[in-house]
């Protein structure tokens, strides 16, 4: 293949890199080349310029998923780099996040690896999710869950997490979270006394419990993590050092898990 006017001006090594970029126009790394080269573009005359430019152009225009995968890796190098900085952030929280004597456990309490789960009772995707814990529970029997109550959509879920945290009171968190998560119901006082009685707890207790000042200090207390982990909504998990936000598989679970046990 022979080279254009334009290309004919640059040095042997300009004309190979050049020809390498045609020849995988298709990929981001072309994309991504064009920054660098705009920053150094001292380097290149007028037309050799805006021959590159219109090489870029042209690529596109032949293919034009290039902006795709562009943006596509563009947003994976984002996520990396907040990833990272969140490791960060998660470290600087262990204690918080995974030693606070307050918060309701699930799964194995003496388990190797431990799930933040960062949740509203009343979330559809939070509820997808329950199938999901199910399964991976039932396959490593040494995970342990701290859950965190996170009530974002709204009174009646800062009213679904106070109950939790008052059923944690007598030791029926979890049973109270099952019946809950599974149903949806209205979090208004005939539900949570018919869903109170069917986990075995005390209703005048619990209704009592509710309202204790060091449960609304724990809500607030959660908020104020989510906060400092960015977490935009429910669900979220924290895996080692990494958050997943969102409603995630099976599979993506098991891999966190498994990387942090490594650590």
């Amino acid at each position: 293949m022979g080279f254009s006017e334009g290309e004919a001006g640059l040095s042997v090594g300009h004309r190979s890199l050049w020809a390498g970029v045609r020849a995988l126009a298709a990929s981001f790394a072309l994309f991504l080349a064009f920054a660098p080269l705009a920053a150094n573009s001292q380097a290149f005359t007028p037309a050799q310029r805006a021959e590159i430019i219109t090489i870029i152009r042209q690529a596109m225009k032949d293919d034009p998923t290039i902006l795709k995968d562009a943006v596509t890796a563009l947003q994976q190098d984002e996520a990396k780099t907040q990833q990272g900085a969140i490791s960060g952030i998660i470290a600087d929280l262990e204690d918080a996040l995974l030693k606070n004597p307050a918060d309701a456990i699930g799964g194995n309490p003496n388990g190797d690896v431990t799930i933040v789960e960062f949740f509203d009772v009343r979330c559809g995707f939070c509820r997808r999710m329950v199938p999901v814990f199910e399964q991976l529970i039932k396959s490593d029997a040494k995970i342990r869950i701290v859950y965190k109550d996170l009530p974002v959509l709204g009174p009646a879920s800062i009213v679904g997490a106070r109950a939790l945290m008052a059923a944690q009171k007598q030791g029926g968190y979890v049973k109270l979270q099952a019946l809950l998560m599974a149903a949806n119901p209205a979090m208004d006082d005939a539900t949570l006394k018919a869903a109170s009685d069917k986990a075995g707890l005390d209703w005048a207790r619990l209704k009592r419990d509710m309202d204790a000042p060091e449960i609304k200090a724990r809500i607030d207390t959660n908020l104020a993590l989510s906060r400092q982990l960015d977490i935009q909504g429910t669900p979220a998990y924290i895996i080692g050092t990494r958050l997943l936000p969102g409603a995630v598989d099976l599979a993506e679970l098991q891999d966190a898990v498994a990387a942090a046990r490594k650590k």
